[in-house]
């Protein structure tokens, strides 16, 4: 058995088996697939059909192992925790490898990276008494962009220009991986310029906070617009 470590993304489409342990069991009968393995250790399972989600995945950090040659398995387990895929291949249709390059890593969108290093600079817009305590809060599946805490606790907050569901489910895996690092009780809150209806109503129903951030407001760059109210 093999460890595999390599600067790029490999593409494997096979005829295969593949199973799930970890907090649940599950398996995915045999078939043709596509396998998507990253240099960052994301391991992904997808068919043709069921549109743009993997049947199957694996999040870094994570340990590759492959036996055979062609690799007849592959073995991705957790650094942490009891997970692990068993990919059980019979036969290798495409095997290729890509240098995918450091110019390929998505930046952050700069109006997303402005409303970020503004609500660092001033976490109580996010809620009363918030402070940092860092930004780019590491997770093993991808950085929280503010960890704030009051007198409550640590507060999440996840930046984004548009607040869509897409956000709302983001935002909810980071709080199951931060309680499996240790900081059970975390709260999360969706900073966005427009946070969309519909995903004010999942994160409500979730527990999750949520506000729209004028960022011109923000910066002190215009006063906030007077309303009046009549009785």
């Amino acid at each position: 058995m093999r460890t595999l470590r390599w600067p790029a993304v490999r593409l494997i489409v096979a005829r295969c088996e593949v199973r799930y342990t970890g907090r649940l069991t599950a398996t995915l009968p045999e078939a043709l697939r596509l396998l998507v393995i990253k240099s960052d250790g994301s391991v992904l399972v997808h068919a043709d059909a069921g549109g743009y989600k993997p049947q199957n995945w694996m999040t870094p950090p994570t340990v590759i192992e492959e036996d055979g040659d062609p690799p007849a398995l592959l073995r991705v387990r957790k650094l942490r925790g009891d997970e692990q895929l068993e990919i059980r291949i019979a036969e290798v249709v495409s095997d290729t490898s890509h240098d995918m390059g450091e110019a390929a890593a998505l930046e952050k969108d700069g109006v997303e990276a402005h409303l970020q290093e503004a609500l660092a600079a001033a976490p109580a817009f996010c809620g009363d008494g918030l402070r940092l305590v860092r930004r780019e809060w590491p997770t093993d599946i991808g950085p929280v962009d503010l960890m704030c805490r009051d007198d409550l606790g640590f507060v999440a907050v996840e930046v984004k220009r548009v607040g869509t569901i897409d956000a709302v489910e983001q935002l909810g895996r980071y709080l199951e991986r931060l309680e499996a690092d240790g900081l059970p009780g975390c709260r999360g809150v969706l900073a966005a310029g427009v946070v969309k209806p519909q995903a004010r109503t999942l994160a409500e129903a979730r527990g999750l906070g949520w506000v729209e951030v004028d960022l011109e407001l923000l910066r002190g760059e215009r006063e906030p617009e007077l309303t009046l109210f009549s009785a």
